[in-house]
């Protein structure tokens, strides 16, 4: 009879997840699944919408990445006027994008992963926490809420609100930064750079212990893909995707977004909502690729400012071609927030960003349009059909998450091989599958467009599927 064990706090992910490991004749981890089961239907009540409203609607996704939904809805209604939008806008937009990444990864790495490499994968699950990190490292909680909050103030200060902003608009943007706007962000900087570099340097400590979880968390080889611009550095609103594989070499490269579908196949499980996408000349098997800050370095060649060069010359010496290991990821956006600092630092004396020309008018010139932009957790499509009306016929939505989608279940299969060693789940290794997860940052709600809430459960199953053990969170 399966046994079911109630475990203490809720999962620190974003969303509804469930895990099933299954086990071998010899009591031996064979294979494990992720499974999302929240319901997947924002792209179906957005059929009839007119395009216009979609940078406001899409938004409304998450709560926890709306300005990436935003901006790469407005890029597909650039397409879809088939105008150039005025370079004050792109880069407003790309001011407003590295605010995101600061505030996201802040959050990820400060408030949901540091419990865990700061007080012991075993600590007890009561203290494991952001309140367990409070009363520990308050000093580091409080420079890492601070953080998040620079990068929640340059969203504000752009578009109005923190979360949901309506700013961004097919064509361009709403309105420009004010000289107030800017002598606010400003002040921020000093601060800004100081807590990256505290984080920075704290992780390389956290290295030096974690050679296992280096090892055993979701280190093997799969392809990348990222943004890059023409010479191939770092991209985060722009440019155009280039595959890598784990040896490091470019597989393509300078790959219209637009023209996504030619290269990038989805496909779906009955048992999860989440799509697997995966690296269409390769099929499903060979194809599993993955996104987001440690793709986006393993691409990229130079960040482009250089403190942030200087760490991804450290970071990739990391790996043998490419940085493969799962682990790293948190290294990896510890980087890009280093360079979001710089980079706002570098903007923010840009005439540009005061400019009234901010949008471009124009009518509806193509029936099809395609915006992508590299939210925190990686590349995100949004793919919009509509009549000669502007209204939306069809939406296709390919979100960071789902691209991880493969790799996420070969994590946790991984770590599962390495830590079940019978028919029960131990607390701890319970974590280490979390942290396996966490990684990846995933946002479920996004990947899925539902609303619900954040348990994360594990059923343990034998050769014949029966349940031998289940672990609850939430």
């Amino acid at each position: 009879m399966a046994k079911r064990i109630l475990i203490d706090p809720v999962t620190r992910i974003e969303g509804h997840a469930r895990i099933s490991i299954h086990l071998d004749d010899d009591g031996r981890v064979a294979d494990a699944e992720f499974h999302v089961v929240e319901f997947r239907g924002f792209e179906k009540f957005c059929e009839g919408r007119p395009m216009s409203e979609m940078p406001g609607i899409t938004p409304r996704i998450c709560g926890i990445c709306p300005v990436s939904h935003l901006l790469a809805s407005a890029r597909a209604g650039d397409d879809i006027l088939a105008v150039q939008i005025p370079a004050a806008a792109d880069k407003l937009r790309r001011l407003m994008n590295l605010g995101q990444i600061i505030q996201s990864h802040a959050l990820s790495f400060f408030h949901l992963s540091a419990p865990d490499m700061l007080m012991g994968w075993d600590a007890p699950p009561e203290q494991r926490n952001v309140f367990g990190l409070v009363a520990s490292h308050s000093d580091l909680a409080r420079a890492g809420i601070r953080l998040r909050r620079f990068g929640q103030e340059v969203i504000e200060i752009l578009g109005g609100r923190k979360i949901h902003p309506a700013w961004a608009v097919p064509g361009g943007v709403r309105s420009p930064l004010t000289p107030e706007g800017q002598k606010q962000i400003k002040s921020w900087i000093p601060e800004a750079f100081s807590t990256t570099r505290l984080a920075l340097d704290l992780f390389k400590q956290i290295l030096d212990k974690n050679n296992n979880e280096m090892v055993w968390f979701g280190n093997f080889p799969s392809l990348f893909l990222g943004l890059v611009g023409p010479d191939g550095s770092w991209e985060h609103h722009g440019g155009k995707l280039r595959f890598s594989d784990s040896q490091g070499r470019v597989i393509a490269d300078q790959l219209d977004p637009r023209h996504y579908a030619e290269w990038i196949g989805e496909s779906s499980n009955s048992n999860s909502y989440l799509k697997s996408p995966y690296y269409l000349p390769l099929g499903i098997h060979g194809g599993m690729y993955r996104v987001g800050p440690l793709a986006r370095l393993n691409v990229c060649e130079r960040m482009g400012v250089p403190k942030a060069d200087e760490e991804l010359r450290q970071f990739k010496q990391l790996g043998k071609g490419a940085v493969t290991s799962s682990f790293l990821y948190h290294y990896a956006r510890l980087i890009e927030m280093l360079a979001a600092v710089e980079f706002i630092q570098a903007y923010l004396d840009d005439a540009d960003l005061f400019s009234t020309h901010l949008r471009a008018d124009a009518g509806i010139n193509n029936l099809h349009g395609v915006g992508a932009s590299e939210a925190p957790r990686g590349t995100l499509f949004h793919d919009y059909t509509v009549d000669e009306n502007g209204v939306l016929t069809k939406v296709n939505m390919i979100i960071a998450t789902g691209q991880n989608n493969l790799a996420m279940n070969k994590t946790v299969a991984q770590i599962a091989r390495h830590y079940i060693h019978g028919p029960e789940i131990p607390e701890p290794m319970l974590n280490r599958i979390e942290h396996g997860i966490r990684c990846y940052d995933p946002c479920l709600s996004c990947s899925t467009h539902a609303i619900g809430q954040m348990p994360l459960s594990i059923e343990l199953l034998d050769v014949r599927g029966q349940v031998l053990d289940e672990v609850t969170r939430g």
